[in-house]
């Protein structure tokens, strides 16, 4: 089976399971996904749903985040791993974002990607999910998917990237990376039962007839 079968195969199940794919974090406009994607490094997205209801009711702009000091964002989002470090760079992207930007969150990959916490994973959820173009980011779930699925080597995640971008249709990449990680999460988790993965098998030619 070649890789363009392969990834036939893995698009038309995943949409058999996953036709709609709300978006994992909370937010109500392009910087509050922006705050909650930044946030989200090393944490599950279900821990930054539970803390940014408190963070975004008393800062849900650039202006009124750069108001408060590092350490009252740092209470205020202190059960979220490496909150020192995410206290720190949110503060000084909002400060950006309001000094460079007009505290409107840039519809760009450089631009994104200049701000302090902010890397390519982040300004590629950002620019697919908040503005719609084209991009596959790559987090730990499509990583060790796709190298399963043998769509890439698997070395890193900048080459996973590259190759899922080279198999699969840009009209699909948005769509898709949510859909893979929404399985991952269900049926074939990094640690734990993997007997309900069923697509792993399908996709390398070996489910029983």
């Amino acid at each position: 089976m070649t890789k363009k079968q392969r990834a036939a195969i893995i698009v038309e199940e995943l949409e058999k399971c996953y036709p709609e794919t709300p978006i994992p974090l909370d937010h109500k406009d392009p910087y509050t996904l922006l705050v909650a994607v930044a946030l989200s490094a090393q944490t599950t997205d279900k821990k930054v749903n539970e803390v940014t209801p408190h963070l975004f009711a008393v800062a849900d702009t650039p202006e009124k985040m750069a108001a408060l000091s590092a350490e009252e964002i740092k209470t205020l989002i202190k059960e979220i791993g490496l909150a020192n470090t995410k206290a720190k760079n949110l503060k000084a992207m909002a400060e950006l974002l309001v000094e460079r930007h007009q505290s409107v969150v840039p519809q760009s990959f450089e631009a994104l990607e200049a701000l302090p916490g902010v890397g390519h994973k982040t300004a590629s959820v950002v620019m697919s999910q908040a503005f719609g173009v084209p991009a596959f980011p790559v987090d730990t779930h499509i990583h060790r998917l796709l190298t399963q699925w043998k769509i890439t080597s698997g070395k890193n995640v900048v080459q996973t990237e590259k190759d899922a971008k080279s198999i699969f249709p840009k009209e699909k990449w948005n769509k898709l990376h949510l859909q893979i990680i929404m399985y991952g999460r269900e049926y074939s988790p990094a640690r734990g039962d993997k007997s309900r993965d069923y697509l792993t098998p399908l996709v390398l030619g070996e489910a029983s007839a």
